[in-house]
């Protein structure tokens, strides 16, 4: 099967969110939200724009991409002719590429779609690694374990094993049920351009956001009815942000499904946070 390698996609590129932001409000959620799943399939993803579509690839390999159009968004993947598709979803008629047109209120079946993305994402690493050499006489062969779904705790959030990086928060992310995926991945892309160079990491089934030598200024949990931004130095931000605290210097900022997110402001508590000494696990806050 063709390979389509792009040797300048990276880890995180800025340009892709800067597309998604100026889709229209409703494609440009969702486009956001199925990009995020493809993100945070693996540590080895990465991204670049490519022929103006946000594309994901296993190191330089591309294996998916999304495209919005006037009335619907196209979900594609390079090697979609040799998935199992049990569900229908796949159009195309190519050689190796199909996709999938998701409609805003005719959506497909999220499961069978985020099946898909994981499906492209597993054939196109295997297409990367390197082929055993052949098993001798009687050997057994190892069995590789599916990777286990996300367990999800109380409130929806999802549990995400503590570990330092962008991988772990983009799978938090990847993890959100519902309408919370969106908005969390909405969040991570608002961190990422205020506060260039952002630390992340995923602590007690929460990503922190810090800046290297301050410690963390933010973090995000899910809750059934909410998102929830804490500002560990809220009260120190002009105008600091609605949610009062009982622990000392502490901010919260919930959003709920439908609510709209006031960008500008979202921004300036995310830089003003970022300059202020951060805290740091184990010390009062």
């Amino acid at each position: 099967m063709r390979v389509m390698r792009f040797p300048d996609a990276v880890a995180r590129a800025p340009a892709i969110d800067d597309w998604l932001d100026a889709r229209p409000a409703a494609l440009g959620a969702a486009a956001r939200s199925w990009f995020e799943a493809m993100r945070g399939c693996g540590d080895d993803v990465r991204e670049l724009m490519h022929d103006g579509a946000p594309t994901a690839c296993v190191d330089d390999a591309a294996f998916g991409y999304v495209a919005v159009f006037r009335a619907h968004l196209n979900v594609g993947l390079f090697n979609g002719a040799v998935l199992p598709d049990p569900a229908g979803l796949l159009e195309g008629t190519g050689k190796f590429m199909r996709h999938v047109k998701v409609r805003p209120g005719a959506e497909p079946p999220p499961a069978a779609l985020r099946a898909l993305i994981v499906a492209a994402y597993r054939d196109m690493r295997a297409r990367q690694a390197p082929r055993p050499a052949p098993a001798r006489s009687g050997a057994k062969k190892a069995a590789r374990a599916p990777r286990a779904p996300v367990v999800l705790l109380a409130g929806g959030n999802p549990q995400i094993a503590m570990a330092d990086g962008d991988a772990p928060v983009r799978a938090y992310v990847a993890a959100l049920p519902g309408w919370k995926r969106a908005v969390g991945a909405r969040v991570d892309a608002l961190v990422a351009r205020s506060v260039p160079g952002v630390r992340r990491a995923v602590k007690w089934n929460s990503p922190l956001y810090g800046v290297d030598g301050q410690s963390w200024f933010l973090s995000v949990h899910a809750f059934t009815r909410f998102l929830r931004l804490t500002f560990f130095r809220g009260t120190s931000l002009t105008p600091p942000p609605p949610g009062a605290s009982k622990v000392a210097g502490t901010r919260y900022l919930d959003l709920h499904e439908g609510q709209a997110i006031d960008e500008a402001q979202l921004t300036a508590w995310l830089r003003q946070a970022a300059a202020q000494p951060g805290w740091t696990p184990g010390r009062p806050a």
